[in-house]
């Protein structure tokens, strides 16, 4: 007979000792738990979660990093995962499974210039096989011999491994983990309110798109593979860009045979009013990396979706001695697992057949009217956004932008929290510019729990600057 345990009893007190005692949290400076407890979450349903001491809150981060997009305690996707871990739990990518070509097919369905899927678990993995693509096509394909080098635009947060950090524009995210990969090569960012070039949009040329092409060119255009971007720039302060950036910059890449990229993992599958990020532009990418809401995060998914010219490139001929490996030599191991894109077609079930994508955009326009009327606190200084991700970015004098202090922002911060609501922020990422409260609810949000969420963040803004 099999043995059944129940993983999900505990003992409070032994939990919440052996987390002090046993884990190593992401992002956390742990000398802080040493006299005081950290938050242990166990419960969720729809935007509320619970801790283990039985307080609630509203979670108007989607799990902390922006990612559960359906909510929480949707029994239909643990269904629909239990079901077919049961059949087919997993099956190296080296052969197909029908979860996997299923939610392919359903990716390209939602990505009509795009032709081919490949599968793998994190965000920063997506990315990294978009920058494996191109660096081996710059060996393998004659009209991209010596293209390797990848641009990235300062401020966007590409991943956490190694490859992608060295992609990654945020100094403080990047701090004492170098040396970093050889060929990337940073590009201003596209920020109107703290422009690089101190300039006012309607009186610029836009020029944080045009200085790309003379960075291309002192560089070497043939020297120039890939250009990496976020549609809106997610962790480094909810940056859109405006409207002619991105036809500015396609034309550029177009110019020089190089490959656009769109990082998805944040913006995409409704997050920003819109399936897609990039659909808010005139732009037409070459390769689309995505994460985080694949999957709403109930398993861990992502992909990176490439052009058909691009997947060409590595049709070799096996029998062919010079050509033999030219074919795409990657494997991802959880991109194997059948769950994860069960979880994904069920859940993107879920944001077509409640319209989420819809509600992201009205209930989106509706917070970021609420998040304006905060500027009547001197402390704010910007509030800007796109659907349900949205940024208020915090100064000492709206004159001369001074950020607050990182002691302001902490307090600050604490001071929403203790009202029930879980707000997000700018977290070691810029060296004095971690000053930016971000907002990304699940797609479900109601215009009443925005209420609520603004309401904590008033209070907050009262208690901590008045």
């Amino acid at each position: 007979m099999e043995t059944k345990t129940d993983w999900l009893a505990y003992d409070t007190e032994e939990i919440v000792n052996a987390d002090k005692d046993c884990l190593w949290h992401h992002l956390k400076p742990h000398k802080l738990f040493e006299k005081q407890e950290q938050m242990v979450v166990v419960e969720g349903k729809g935007l509320m979660v619970k801790d283990i001491r039985g307080k609630e809150y509203l979670d108007a981060t989607s799990g902390g990093v922006w990612s559960v997009m359906v909510g929480y305690g949707r029994d239909s996707i643990a269904d629909a995962v239990c079901a077919q871990m049961k059949k087919m739990p997993y099956f190296a990518g080296v052969f197909g499974t029908v979860p996997a070509i299923k939610f392919a097919q359903k990716l390209l369905e939602k990505l009509p210039r795009l032709d081919k899927v490949y599968f793998s678990n994190s965000g920063s993995e997506a990315n990294e096989k978009a920058y494996k693509i191109i660096r081996q096509a710059s060996r393998i394909s004659p009209e991209r011999k010596g293209k390797y080098k990848i641009m990235y635009r300062d401020r966007d947060y590409h991943g956490t491994t190694i490859g992608a950090m060295s992609s990654t524009g945020q100094a403080q995210r990047k701090q004492d983990f170098g040396p970093f990969v050889e060929g990337f090569v940073e590009f201003p960012h596209a920020a109107c309110y703290r422009c690089p070039y101190d300039k006012t949009y309607g009186d610029c040329s836009i020029e944080c798109a045009r200085k790309v092409e003379d960075i291309i060119l002192k560089e070497g255009p043939d020297t120039i593979g890939g250009l990496t971007v976020e549609p809106i720039t997610a962790g480094g302060g909810i940056l859109k860009p405006v409207k002619e950036y991105y036809p500015i910059l396609q034309e550029i890449c177009r110019k020089y045979n190089i490959w656009l990229i769109m990082d998805e993992v944040v913006c995409g599958f409704g997050r920003t009013g819109k399936f897609w990020g990039h659909e808010h532009f005139d732009v037409d990418p070459d390769i689309i990396t995505m994460a985080k809401g694949l999957a709403s995060s109930y398993e861990a998914l992502s992909a990176t979706v490439v052009k058909q010219e691009i997947y060409d490139l590595f049709l070799n001929d096996p029998a062919d001695p010079d050509a033999r490996l030219n074919y795409f030599r990657d494997i991802s191991t959880y991109g194997g697992c059948t769950a994860p894109m069960t979880a994904a077609l069920e859940s993107t079930r879920i944001i077509e057949e409640e319209n989420l994508v819809e509600n992201s955009k009205v209930v989106g326009a509706y917070l970021l009217e609420k998040l304006e009327e905060l500027r009547r606190y001197d402390v704010v200084g910007d509030v800007r956004g796109q659907g349900l991700f949205c940024g208020v970015e915090f100064v000492l004098d709206r004159t001369n932008k001074e950020p607050v202090t990182e002691a302001q922002m902490a307090a600050l911060m604490g001071n929403v929290l203790a009202q029930g609501v879980i707000a997000g922020r700018t977290n070691s990422s810029f060296h004095g510019l971690n000053n930016v409260m971000n907002f990304a609810p699940s797609l479900i949000i109601t215009k009443e729990q925005v209420d609520t969420v603004v309401s904590a963040v008033a209070g907050a803004i009262e208690k901590t600057f008045q």
